[in-house]
């Protein structure tokens, strides 16, 4: 690892006298990230009412919003090397900035879509330099304690996230789930400024620029990134739009590999990632988004869609039950990983997600908030304990001579695996409700000895409005309890495949090696 401070990747550059502010600067701007896409997420509702925008609109703003992301992100950590992290921060974030300013002044679709590009484009800058620049300006000792603040935001964006926007909406008003990037931008401006260095082109790092690999990369997985956020809405395979956005994002991906194998001097080669512990330890990572999904998709979700709860009734429940034991935890996690194996701590951190979706495979129509308790504290605990070791092991098993390159399939993974775990669980929910709903509604259409009673005492119950007034309304009611009851067993199905992603994680890591001794390891 000490090798990443004497190659390209590290610029040529004096060496400044505010390393610290170069680090705030990178460590501010993936919280930035964090809270806009929580935000975007689940203040939806409350931006189609003030943008005037119908769902198909409202869903289009929400891919255009990140698909830029995907674009740029993987290209970050190489542009920082070539044209330093001054020029690829600064101007950036003060545009970015700017168009939060303005997004909530717009009223035309048109114009909308395009300030939401911009924005997305400008948002995918600042979480991919953030490695790159921990190394670089931090003495060795404090590379563990940078990187879990890193992982810590992650976590801590997604379950403080619902609390936030509610009280944006409740009482200050929509318009600041754009404006709070107003103040934090220039903030983000002037510590990149002050604590980066000013640094020459490098280029001889631009003369052997791979701008083919970048475009083919960038643009595929963002076609891919299309299909995966609309295939739900477009019902996957049967609309056109999803089945061409899918076969241009694979051609141009095979075309990026083709284009590695055959340059000169590629960007991201594919033997950046071939070293038998990092593909391993980016196995689990993937595994971990999926079963991740318990804590940041599958709680919200059934207090949301099942109970019935406000957002700042779910906000509460994540705040104080994940987000609290995450800052207890995150100290605790640095600690441990300076005096053991981060091997360990990744097994205990996949034990916790598989002990929460076990809890949660006992889940039943009664529960509400307080009923999650145990398995926030489960998740909030086996966020860091899981995600911080991965990062960390996997920096300490690749090839410091291809740092940029593990950058880029680092933001890959980021960007495209979360959104496809989440498609990958929204499906799942909405196939496992329908296959519920035909099933238990088999039982009424037979006239089950249960769903005859059940629905003689709801028609008791209204029996004042008449006979064939009272039948009608009970069988609407007993509907509506099918479908509740439906929507109950399809998340417990949910839970039961989050416990195997993490049953899954623990067996991949069974055949991860120790790493190689370094800054980054145990000795």
């Amino acid at each position: 690892m000490a090798g990443i401070l004497r190659l390209p990747f590290t610029g040529t550059g004096r060496a400044t006298h505010h390393p610290i502010l170069a680090v705030c600067a990178v460590l501010l701007g993936p919280f930035m990230v964090g809270f806009h896409s929580r935000l975007f997420g689940t203040g939806l509702v409350d931006l189609r009412g003030a943008f005037g925008l119908g769902v198909d609109e409202a869903s289009w703003l929400s891919t255009l919003a990140t698909a830029p992301q995907i674009v740029l992100a993987p290209a970050v950590a190489w542009m920082a090397a070539v044209f330093g992290i001054r020029r690829v921060m600064v101007g950036p974030a003060l545009l970015y900035g700017l168009v939060s300013l303005l997004i909530p002044f717009a009223r035309d679709f048109d114009l909308l879509a395009i300030l939401h590009v911009v924005h997305g484009t400008l948002l995918g800058v600042f979480v991919p330099a953030t490695l790159m620049i921990i190394f670089r300006n931090l003495p060795m000792q404090w590379w563990i304690s940078a990187i879990a603040i890193y992982a810590f935001r992650g976590a801590f964006t997604a379950n403080s996230g619902t609390a936030l926007v509610d009280f944006y909406v409740q009482h200050l008003g929509w318009q600041f789930m754009y404006w709070q990037d107003v103040v934090l931008a220039p903030i983000l401006a002037l510590l990149a400024f002050y604590g980066a260095p000013k640094e020459p082109v490098n280029r001889d790092l631009l003369a052997r620029a791979d701008w083919g690999g970048m475009l083919f990369l960038g643009f595929g997985l963002a076609l891919l990134f299309v299909a995966v956020d609309q295939g739900n809405r477009l019902d996957w395979f049967s609309n056109g739009l999803v089945v061409s956005s899918l076969v241009g994002g694979v051609v141009l991906v095979a075309a990026f590999f083709i284009n590695e194998f055959l340059v000169e001097y590629p960007w991201a080669s594919v033997g950046a990632i071939g070293a038998r512990n990092v593909v391993l330890l980016l196995s689990i990572a993937l595994l971990y988004l999926m079963s991740g999904l318990s804590n940041t998709s599958l709680v919200p979700g059934y207090l949301t869609n099942v109970v019935g709860l406000r957002p700042e009734q779910v906000g509460q429940t994540l705040l104080y039950w994940t987000c609290i034991p995450l800052l207890i935890m995150t100290p605790i996690a640095v600690w441990a990983l300076h005096r053991m194996d981060g091997r360990f701590l990744i097994l205990v951190g996949l034990c916790c997600f598989a002990g929460a979706a076990l809890i949660g495979t006992g889940l039943t129509s009664a529960w509400s908030g307080d009923d999650f308790r145990t398995m926030a504290v489960l998740q909030g605990a086996g966020h860091i304990l899981t995600f911080l070791p991965i990062i960390v092991l996997t920096v300490a098993n690749g090839d410091p001579k291809k740092a940029i390159a593990v950058a880029a399939y680092i933001q890959v993974i980021r960007l495209l695996g979360t959104q496809t775990a989440q498609a990958l669980m929204t499906t799942y929910l909405r196939k496992g409700e329908q296959l519920h709903s035909y099933l238990t509604g088999l039982n009424v259409e037979r006239g089950s000895e249960a769903s005859v009673s059940a629905l003689a005492a709801l028609a008791h119950k209204v029996a004042g409005a008449g006979a064939a007034l009272s039948q009608s309304r009970a069988t609407a009611v007993l509907s509506q309890q099918v479908q509740k009851q439906a929507n109950v067993l399809s998340y417990i199905d949910a839970f039961w495949l989050t416990f195997f992603c993490a049953i899954g994680g623990l067996v991949i890591l069974a055949f991860v090696s120790k790493a190689p001794k370094g800054p980054l390891t145990t000795s």
